[in-house]
């Protein structure tokens, strides 16, 4: 703990890693928020699934667009006008007297134009701390995510089910306004400018490591979605049970990266980090005793930040500063077809067999992540003993004072 006080002492990184963090937490109620709502309003909960999916759609073909685009206008201009169009939308979901095409085409356009807060910062990450504490950085940045899935979720539905639906979306686009102020107005977005990449769309994708990168957290988070279809399946939306066990296994994650976050990514780092995601996956499907769901998940969380923080390293490691944003949000549409992906395939299995198919899907999505792990060790990165920072363009980068 005493090298991530030095960490966040540095100049910059506790304040950039909190604004994200605030910009970034209606991440973890906007669908919910969505859900509640729609199916209040239309009476089905078919509906308010095509409205997801339309938001869902929107957000992983947009990401690596927007995020391209911060390289081409500048990263406050980007995310000041994705924030506007989106908290625009938002407030129409919640305010205005909607039909099923009417929500679908306002879903659309939030996830069009939700702003590429998490490629911006992780961006600027390499431009605050050495090159030895970038590691540990991307490992902290993934633990403290986990206190959005913690606690926003709870927010969300605790507004939406004692107040009203309406005044839960009011409340995303509220701390949407916040969050995204916040960050963009940080000292360090004015001093950190993207040169314009000189590679087409797309190609960046297609460098292994980014592919990985992409694959791999299609499939992490594939498990994990999977894994919370599964928990409110066994448990059911009326207790705390399922809650509570959710946010266990999001205690693993934190703690597992926080205490791994420190060591030195190897090529076999995410293998390993993945072994530990799918033994705790597998082990899930012995019983659905609350103590044991929530023993395993504990243990599987363990790898879950650790395996994210190398997907960011060797993203980060790869690619030229100019391609850092675009590979970043093509790592994001996996996570997010990934996330789409773990549902469908849990609610499936266990409309056939009960919750315990949502228990296997999730090890099969892990236990994939693994062997893709194994089977492309070779093209993973050695960053235990190099620099991790993005590659140097070759032109200068222009650096403007706050």
């Amino acid at each position: 703990m005493a090298g991530y006080r030095d960490l966040l002492r540095t100049p910059g990184v506790a304040r950039m890693i909190a604004a994200q963090l605030v910009a970034r937490f209606p991440n973890g109620m906007t669908s919910l928020g969505i859900l509640l709502h729609v199916e209040q309003q239309t009476g089905s909960y078919g509906a308010a699934g095509l409205v997801l999916a339309a938001a869902s759609v929107g957000q992983a073909a947009a990401g690596p667009v927007t995020s391209r685009w911060m390289g081409a206008w500048g990263m406050r201009r980007v995310l000041t006008l994705t924030l506007t169009v989106c908290v625009a939308a938002v407030l129409c979901l919640a305010l205005l007297p909607l039909t099923l095409p009417g929500y679908m085409a306002f879903a659309l356009l939030a996830g069009l134009s939700t702003p590429p807060v998490q490629a911006a910062v992780r961006t600027i990450y390499p431009k605050l701390v050495n090159s030895s504490q970038l590691t540990p950085l991307f490992s902290l940045d993934a633990s403290l995510q986990e206190i959005i899935w913690i606690i926003a979720p709870v927010v969300i539905t605790v507004v939406s089910t004692q107040v009203g639906t309406t005044q839960g979306l009011l409340l995303v686009a509220a701390i949407m306004v916040g969050g995204g102020i916040w960050f963009i107005s940080a000292p360090e977005l004015g001093r950190v400018r993207i040169p314009r990449s000189r590679r087409a769309f797309g190609r960046v994708v297609l460098k292994p490591p980014v592919m990985l990168a992409t694959i791999l957290g299609f499939l992490l988070i594939g498990a994990c979605s999977a894994v919370e279809v599964g928990v409110v399946a066994t448990f059911g939306h009326g207790g705390l049970e399922a809650g509570l066990v959710l946010a266990v296994f999001s205690i693993g994650s934190l703690a597992g990266g926080l205490t791994f976050g420190h060591i030195p990514i190897g090529p076999w780092a995410m293998a390993r980090r993945m072994l530990i995601v799918t033994v705790g996956l597998g082990l899930t499907m012995v019983s659905l005793n609350i103590f044991w769901i929530g023993g395993t998940l504990l243990l599987a969380g363990i790898g879950v930040a650790p395996a994210l923080a190398v997907l960011f390293a060797i993203t980060t490691a790869s690619v030229k500063f100019s391609e850092t944003a675009e590979a970043f949000g093509w790592a994001g549409t996996g996570q997010l077809i990934g996330a789409a992906a773990g549902s469908a395939v849990a609610g499936i299995l266990i409309d056939l067999g009960g919750p315990t198919g949502a228990y296997a899907a999730a090890a099969l999505f892990a236990g994939a992540g693994f062997l893709v792990a194994v089977a492309c060790v070779k093209a993973f990165p050695d960053l235990r003993h190099r620099d991790p920072s993005p590659l140097p363009d070759t032109e200068a980068v222009p650096v403007t004072p706050a």
